[in-house]
């Protein structure tokens, strides 16, 4: 049978963070190098990814690496070298942005592209896959239809798709407010998070719509029932956000959705998962413990009212309980859920927005009913709006953080045994599901006959069964020849042996992913060719020409552009999330058309702090753009070819 391999892809902010996901399910791990990562505060050094890459290879799991910032020229050299040396050190693909990388001397690994790559079309994702990419991760925003007709015009390329966690609000490469107000590039791994500020929001002609609303800040990406859709659109390859996310988070999301996937394989015989071993859990996932916006599936399926948390970018909590009573020192709540000392909690005030306390202890008063020693003290001066019959919500569970913190999960690879035993010895055989087989051969002068045969397999199948602190766990015993007696020392000795030869000879056996060797044919470049090409070195200009295109305009990351931009561009709606879509309302627009004048599409103001940004609205795209211009005088390199020919 030929087996469709899915791949759970977790994020490892270090590598005890990526042998912890492989431990509770990881296929494979995402992680960042030295530099040039779209995540600037989690670089590592290639002592410790080998590490995690000699871990992972245990279990036929993969590592990949980020290298997917934009690169001046005086850094190619830097980047280039860091691209060996993670070949060198057991890397099994790189994850690329950068088109000028590839006029570069890269080493033979696999290329993925980065979600900076902006993949919205079936279009980008094949020319992406002739230059030799072999797993292309989606759009965010990209629908099921999409998903579908861009795995029926790839060839081989995988597909890679985001399940779980925050969303950006801009298409992923094609964010340019953070540089614009800041000097820090999203596209270089310092994003400012713009989109999580509050906003206020107006008309042309200044009328308030929403004042200080973080109009922006999405709710988190959850696509835990749409994994199935998923597949069988086609794709393969599941990608969980987060590499500045903690070790609880990561582990926690991650069974989460390795139970979910094994369930959906468990149902089709055709569908495997992409490494070896199963992982025993010890607690119970739930994602709603661990931080979160508030959950959305976003445009999977049609776009809904529910993907803005217009109150608050933070983590609200689950409701545990409402306030009975307020005391100088401590709050009296009713509660079913058991509580602990040092619980976080939260509440939001009359204004709408979020406010929160942690508490020293907590007592059971009652069956339901919890006394809770606040750490600000008087509580009516620190948090006067609180009363009773107000609803607390808890976003910090330290009993559940705890438990985390210690080991949680273990994976075993299953392997079949068959012990042989005859006159003249014993044989013990190890095999796996790859069919990578060892044997242990013991040849004794003297060897004796049991006395009960039963009673001697019995103890043959309990010695071999102990594998301790090994990868391995028995899947299958066969015993021939029970009628002779094997000492317990030697079972032991024998099975320590196989299990070391065994753990090598995987590792020998495993095998590096291959590069895809780019198409015969030049595909045109699909995307525009101004800025938003997010050109930064003349590699990159090299290549876009052997695409038959000219870069007209450097990324703005040069400090080149001043004009005024869009700085971001989204499928995200201000409009809409207000309430104010023309497309929306038809049939309330058919009984009051004096209602078409308020929702017609046009500008409005977001303002923040001092930065001000003009949205505009392509109905017919359902798209929104942020205009504006480009304010700091950061510059990250210079492109004086491009320049010379705007004049």
């Amino acid at each position: 049978m030929v087996y469709h391999a899915l791949e759970l892809l977790a994020p490892a902010r270090n590598a005890d963070i990526g042998i912890e996901a492989i431990l509770h399910g990881a296929d494979a791990v995402y992680i960042g190098g030295p530099g040039f990562g779209a995540r600037e505060d989690a670089a590592n050094t290639f002592a410790e990814i080998n590490r995690l890459t000699d871990f992972a290879h245990r279990f036929n799991a993969r590592v990949y690496m980020t290298l997917n910032t934009l690169v001046a020229d005086e850094e190619m050299p830097q980047a280039v070298d860091l691209a060996w040396q993670a070949y060198k050190n057991g890397v099994d693909a790189l994850i690329v942005q950068d088109m000028g990388l590839l006029e570069a001397d890269l080493p033979p690994i696999q290329l993925h592209a980065s979600t900076q790559c902006d993949v919205r079309t079936p279009e980008k994702a094949r020319f992406l896959e002739s230059l030799g990419f072999s797993q292309i991760v989606l759009a965010r925003e990209s629908n099921l239809d999409t998903v579908a007709k861009t795995h029926s015009l790839l060839r081989h390329a995988r597909i890679e798709y985001f399940i779980h966690g925050a969303l950006c609000v801009s298409y992923s490469g094609q964010c340019y407010a953070s540089f614009a107000a800041t000097g820090r590039s999203a596209n270089r791994g310092a994003c400012a998070q713009l989109c999580r500020l509050p906003y206020s929001v107006y008309t042309e002609d200044g009328k308030l719509l929403a004042k200080d609303k973080h109009v922006l800040s999405l709710r988190d990406n959850n696509q835990s029932e749409n994994l199935e859709a998923l597949i069988e659109a086609g794709v393969s390859s599941f990608k969980i956000e987060g590499r500045l996310k903690d070790v609880q988070y990561v582990k926690n999301v991650t069974a989460y959705y390795r139970r979910k996937l094994d369930e959906i394989i468990a149902r089709h015989p055709g569908l495997k998962r992409s490494s070896d071993g199963t992982s025993f859990i010890t607690f119970e996932p739930d994602l709603k413990k661990s931080f979160n916006r508030g959950f959305t599936d976003y445009f999977t399926r049609e776009r809904h009212h529910d993907m803005v948390a217009f109150d608050t970018p933070k983590d609200a909590g689950i409701p545990v309980g409402k306030i009975v009573r307020v005391n100088a020192d401590s709050l009296e709540i009713s509660s079913l859920d058991e509580l602990h000392n040092g619980d976080g909690f939260t509440y939001l005030t009359r204004e709408n927005t979020l406010s929160g306390f942690a508490i020293n202890r907590a007592e059971s008063l009652t069956h339901n009913l919890w006394r809770l020693t606040l750490r600000e003290k008087p509580i009516y001066r620190k948090h006067p709006q609180l009363k009773p019959g107000m609803t607390l919500f808890r976003n910090h569970d330290r009993h559940w953080e705890e438990a985390l913190t210690k080991p949680t999960a273990k994976r075993l690879i299953p392997i079949s045994m068959e012990w042989t035993a005859t006159a003249q010895g014993f044989e013990l055989t190890l095999s796996d599901h790859h069919n990578v087989l060892v044997r242990v051969n013991r040849g004794l002068c003297e060897i004796n006959k049991a006395s009960d045969a039963l009673k001697n397999e019995a103890s043959l199948r309990n010695n071999l069964s102990k594998l301790g602190q090994t990868d391995f766990q028995v899947e299958s015993i066969v015993i021939k020849g029970n009628e002779w007696f094997a000492p317990a020392s030697l079972v032991n000795e024998m099975r320590r042996e196989a299990c070391e030869q065994l753990t090598k000879a995987r590792l020998d056996a495993w095998k590096p992913l291959t590069r895809a060797l780019p198409d015969e044919t030049l595909l045109p470049y699909p995307d525009p060719v101004d800025y938003r090409a997010n050109v930064l070195n003349e590699q990159a200009i090299r290549f876009y020409r052997r695409h038959r295109c000219e870069i007209t305009e450097p990324a703005v990351e040069t400090g080149d552009v001043h004009r005024e931009i869009a700085l971001m561009q989204t499928k995200h709606c201000v409009r809409f999330a207000l309430g104010l879509c023309l497309k929306d309302h038809l049939e309330a627009i058919k009984k009051d058309p004096s209602l078409k004048k308020l929702m017609r599409p046009d500008p409005l103001i977001l303002k923040t702090g001092p930065n001000s940004y003009r949205a505009t609205f392509d109905c017919k795209r359902c798209e929104m753009t942020l205009l504006g211009r480009v304010r700091s005088s950061v510059s990250l390199g210079h492109l004086p070819s491009i320049k010379s020919r705007q004049k």
